[in-house]
């Protein structure tokens, strides 16, 4: 049999005791006969500092969308001051202008500015990636190259529509060509220029030469930011700065390779988001009882605003957040999946919503907002769904496809025979086509 020995002396009693080193205290007798593994302490560490550093990075990374964003709404602002003062000089022409006029830009808006405004969109997402992977040979061609098919139909469309349509065709690449490069400054200054010689020309042809609603057509005051409705400029351009500031850095840091911080600036563009959501509530529901006064005097019309004024404050609490999210789409190259997001919310649930309400349950013009209520909030639920369960690390490779970042050979490596070369720069140009179309 096995006998077991020991260097402790026994008795009778206790035969066998075992040494007992008091050298470390005696409190370790209590700790686990296996002790807690060095690298697991490490890695808790590790994520306590995480958590501590996270703070910091998230604050520094709202500074960088807003150096993009903010230029980017007071440049909004501005344009949509021409916008407001020419309804300002219609609404003092009767009311009978008033209405003819903000019809005429809500047609404008829909068969024109935003069409061109759609087809300069499919440029954010190759033009962000492409300056984050600094491929800047991509962001050029991006800029001046479109397919034929469509370049026609756009000619055959600017003959027919209005001459500052042709300005607008130039000024909307232009401007996202500049503001995915963070460079927004030129853009603030033009928007000051145009504002000061805009209100003169607007009294020149209005008020001076009597021309009345021709005057204001004539002085440039169709907006093209997209929006139908004449009084709206206020909540909807300072979202949308922040949805093209978003864009910008998601589409950068992915160009860079950089999924961690893309995924740090789209949520922290989210929460901002949601706090100006808060602000435009707070401020459609502050001014609905003077808003409306601004540009006609008809008591009903008035008291209608007031009515639906706070409902837009709360459709623009889902609207911030999804247009925000618009732009995170917009920075990973997924425009397509915002357009369908937005096509399901707004046409199978929007719709119908405020068709029932409007028509059918008796709440009238208060009905059409809240079915445009109903569209923002499903539209917010289903973005925040789609990028809560984006792969960052796969959109980072997506961004190298897309940009051509892994055509650039190492000198130490074999380079690629021409018939090679040839071959992935058709493809590059494909995928380009591509993301422009849609």
């Amino acid at each position: 049999m096995c006998q077991f020995t020991s260097s402790g002396k026994g008795d009778s009693d206790v035969p066998y005791l075992l040494l007992i080193d008091d050298s470390k205290g005696s409190s370790n007798i209590y700790e686990p006969f296996i002790p807690s593994s060095p690298k697991c302490y490490s890695m808790i560490q590790t994520e306590k500092v995480d958590r501590a550093i996270f703070v910091p990075f998230a604050i520094k990374e709202a500074i960088a969308i807003a150096n993009i964003a903010v230029p980017m709404v007071l440049t909004g602002l501005m344009l949509y001051s021409r916008s407001l003062i020419s309804m300002l000089f219609l609404g003092r022409l009767g009311d009978l202008a008033l209405a003819g006029g903000s019809l005429a830009i809500g047609f404008a808006n829909i068969t024109g500015y935003s069409i061109l405004s759609g087809l300069a969109m499919g440029m954010e997402s190759i033009c962000g990636q492409a300056f984050g992977a600094k491929r800047y040979t991509v962001l050029g061609i991006t800029l001046q190259r479109t397919d034929e098919t469509i370049a026609t139909e756009a000619q055959w469309y600017l003959v027919y529509s209005l001459p500052d349509l042709l300005a607008q065709s130039v000024l909307h690449p232009l401007r996202i060509y500049l503001r995915t490069q963070s460079i927004t400054l030129p853009l603030t200054c033009c928007a000051m220029l145009s504002i000061l010689l805009h209100i003169p020309i607007n009294y020149l042809l209005v008020s001076y030469l009597k021309l009345g609603i021709k005057g204001v057509a004539l002085s440039g005051e169709r907006r093209f930011d997209g929006d139908f409705d004449p009084n709206d400029g206020v909540d909807l351009h300072i979202p949308s700065s922040l949805s093209f500031g978003v864009s910008t850095r998601v589409g950068n840091e992915l160009g860079a390779n950089q999924p961690k911080k893309a995924k740090l600036a789209a949520f922290v563009g989210l929460f901002c988001g949601f706090m100006l959501g808060l602000s435009a509530l707070v401020f459609a529901t502050m001014v609905r009882n003077i808003w409306a006064s601004m540009f006609t005097g008809d008591k009903e019309i008035i008291a209608l605003t007031s009515l639906v004024l706070p409902i837009i404050g709360l459709c623009e609490l889902g609207n911030c957040p999804q247009t925000t999210g618009c732009g995170v789409l917009r920075g990973t190259a997924r425009p397509k999946d915002g357009a369908n997001i937005n096509l399901g919310c707004f046409y199978l649930v929007g719709m119908p919503v405020a068709v029932w309400l409007a028509f059918f349950a008796g709440y009238d013009f208060k009905g059409l907002w809240l079915g445009m209520l109903a569209a923002q909030v499903s539209c917010m639920v289903t973005m925040l769904l789609v990028l809560i369960r984006t792969d960052w690390d796969f959109e980072a490779e997506r961004a190298k496809k897309l940009t051509g970042a892994q055509l650039v050979v190492d000198d130490s490596k074999e380079k690629p025979n021409q018939a090679e070369i040839k071959e992935d720069s058709f493809s590059l140009l494909g995928d380009l086509d591509h993301y422009c179309l849609v």
